[in-house]
């Protein structure tokens, strides 16, 4: 894939989920799927060769980790300043709060401040470690949340006889 048309998937998916975040969902622990989107964003990232930069093969794997590991650091930070309740009849729903967009905001910037680094001694990371720090992201913050989901009690009350 071109590194234009990566470009336009990494921004698609994160408008997506971004501007989705802030609207009340529900949450279903049916829908087993939720690690799909980091799963082909992670696959679209590796597929191809240059996830690497072949002139500092061992800086640009260390860039490469720290920006997954600050992708999987801000999508937990996402998803544990994100509010989840449960409705009258049990079911689990989310919503961003202010705090929500400026742990995405601090993470985007951890990850420019990555860019700026890598910059300063010369090792290239393209789309292609973008896209799978984006995939580690939403990995953590949909892992994260749906595991508070299940820690979740209903909110209603049942009555004393049954």
């Amino acid at each position: 894939m071109s590194d234009l048309l990566n470009v336009l998937v990494i921004v698609a998916v994160i408008t997506l989920v971004v501007v989705r975040q802030f609207k009340p969902q529900r949450l279903t622990s049916e829908g087993r799927s939720w690690w799909l989107l980091p799963a082909v964003l992670g696959f679209l990232a590796v597929r191809e060769p240059g996830l690497i930069d072949s002139a500092h093969p061992t800086g640009s794997a260390a860039l490469l980790a720290v920006g997954v590991v600050l992708g999987l650091l801000t999508g937990a930070a996402w998803a544990w300043t994100t509010r989840i309740w449960t409705d009258a009849d049990g079911q689990v729903w989310s919503a961003g709060r202010v705090v929500t967009a400026v742990a995405w905001v601090l993470g985007a910037g951890l990850r420019f401040g990555l860019y700026g680094v890598a910059v300063l001694v010369g090792v290239h990371l393209g789309t292609q470690a973008t896209m799978l720090s984006v995939a580690a992201t939403l990995l953590a913050r949909t892992g994260t949340l749906m595991w508070r989901a299940q820690q979740l009690r209903p909110t209603y009350r049942v009555a004393a006889g049954g």
